[in-house]
Formats: structure tokens, sequence, C-alpha cells
């Protein structure tokens, strides 16, 4: 089992497998919901150098054409229903298994094997998208939030059934800044303005005690808190979001500054936003401009998507 240098923020299978294809035919319709964001020139990346590894910096000016996008992060109603009508079998499942936070087991859980950088996540057999702690767990009372447990080929399949797609690194960026020029977070600087909790992460002293003042101590439901400029909800924290990238900590220095797609190969994929697991401590991922990566074939109980569709 590959343990990734970025298995704080999130645990890689190390392995990839095809993509099941999933006709799009039955989906393809308006962007009913969906927010137009106008697009053209930005201020992407920063030159916060908590990561300097991961290639956040340096700032540069991307330009981008007009998109649409969901508000929302896909959740375990929407991917329900793709199930239901496609007969689809995510990763998780035809693995056998998927990575588990640890305080989310019962003390009793049989032992499990973990990711030595990262003791916390468990691999925990059964575990998937509507089992998300394993065989003993299911989502009543989580229709509403994000689905997770799936992989970026889970995404894809989903994507393609609704006749939309992943979001690129750029814009899914652009979109979660809402408007705002080289701020830290959606909604400014200030992680918590005034004592308000804008945001799902970890609160207390990771990965030990979370003492959940922002009111959630896993998943919180996909219209939590408020939205940022753009309309769009929990583009920081909750769960991290597949993009459409190849990962690279050096391309996008080279990359084209109009409509940007990213390296043409790879054997990882970005995610952007952070996830309920992260703290300033450790994994300081939650600032809009943070990025790291994980294989198209991984799955994690933190790990979600949203999507675009062209105009």
């Amino acid at each position: 089992m590959n343990e990734s240098a970025h298995a704080c923020c999130g645990a890689s299978r190390g392995t990839q497998s095809e993509l099941t294809k999933i006709s799009s035919s039955a989906h393809l319709g308006s962007p009913k919901g969906m927010l137009l964001l106008p697009g053209g020139e930005f201020l992407m990346g920063s030159d916060d150098g908590t990561f300097p590894a991961d290639g956040e910096g340096p700032v540069r000016k991307i330009d981008l054409d007009p998109f649409w996008i969901d508000p929302y992060a896909v959740s375990n109603a929407d991917f329900e229903t793709f199930v239901l009508e496609t007969g689809y079998i995510t990763e998780a499942e035809r693995f056998g298994w998927s990575y588990v936070f640890h305080q989310f087991l019962p003390k009793n859980f049989p032992p499990t094997r973990g990711v030595a950088a990262a003791p916390w996540w468990r691999q925990v057999y059964g575990a998937c998208w509507n089992f998300p702690e394993g065989p003993q767990s299911n989502l009543q009372d989580r229709m509403n939030h994000p689905v997770v447990h799936v992989s970026w080929n889970d995404a894809v399949a989903f994507a393609n059934w609704t006749g939309k797609r992943l979001p690129t690194e750029a814009e899914w960026e652009y979109a979660a800044r809402g408007g705002l020029e080289q701020n830290t977070f959606p909604w400014g600087n200030n992680l918590s303005p005034k004592g308000k909790y804008l945001c799902n992460i970890w609160q207390g002293t990771f990965p030990t005690k979370n003492t959940v003042k922002d009111g959630y101590k896993g998943t919180a439901p996909i219209n939590s808190f408020e939205p940022n400029g753009y309309g769009l909800y929990n583009v920081v924290g909750n769960v991290w979001e597949w993009c459409s990238d190849w990962w690279s900590a050096s391309y996008h220095v080279h990359d084209l500054k109009a409509n940007p797609q990213g390296p043409s190969t790879g054997d990882a994929k970005v995610t952007k936003g952070g996830s309920y697991l992260c703290h300033a401590s450790y994994c300081n991922r939650y600032r809009v401009s943070a990025r790291t990566q994980n294989t198209p074939d991984s799955s994690t109980g933190h790990m979600g998507f949203r999507l675009v569709r062209n105009v």
C-alpha cells in the first residue's frame, strides 16, 4: 500500500483501475440549479510558504471562459439516484474496502491496518459510499451530506451520467474565491471573524480531540454555513473535492494562462478545499489556493466532488 507524502490529507491506494463507462444520454439537459460564472481574469495561487512542495505559487493571472457550476457538492441522495438508475458499483465496493478516520469506528471494532504516515486512517472492509464507517453504519440522517468514499473515477462516471464534468483546478479556485482577490478564505482573510465559524474543519487538537465547536465532527450537510460571493457552499472544509487536472507541483508555471487544463498525464489527480479533518497544526490546506493530490482510484471518508458544465 503506497503511503503518500500527502497522507495527512488523504490516504492513497497507490494503484489505478479502469473507469466504468456509464451512458450519459438520459441525463443530458439544462443547467437547472447551477450557477453561471462569468469567467475572465483572476489571480490564481498564493505565495503562502506553508507547503512549498505543493506548488501553490507563484501567483499568476489566469483567464477563464464562462462556465456553470453546482452550488453544492454532490450529495448522498444524488449519488443514490445515480446508483439506482445505473447499477454503478464504486471502486471502494470493488476493492472491498476504503479508508475511515479512526475516531468514527466503535471501540470494539476489530483491529485494522493503517497508514504508517497517518495512522488515523484505517483500512475498513465494507466501507463505501452508503456504509461510510463500514457495514455497521448507514446514511440515516445523512442523505443531504456530501457523498464520500468516491474515487476520481467514480466522480467522472457520475459526471458523465449527468452530462457535466469535473472542474479544472483553475475553475474550482476561481469559483471558490467568490469574486474576492487573493483572500485566504472564500469570505476574507480571517478564519473566524468575530468568533463566527464559517466552515467545517477540525476544532481542537488533531488527531486526538475534536471539540466540534463548528457544529460537526464529520461531514456537514451540503448547504451548511454561508455561501461565498458567487453562491457556492462549503468550498473549504467539509470534504476535499476532486478536480480534472493531473497533479504536478511545477507544470502550472509553464502552463497556458487561458483555461489551463493541467498536465496531459500523471499518477495522481488534484483535490482542493480541505475537509472536516483539516487543522492549522498539520494540514493548513483549507485555504482556497491550497492543493493536494490522490490517485484516481483512491477513496476516503473525506473526499467528494462538485460538477461544472460548459456554457
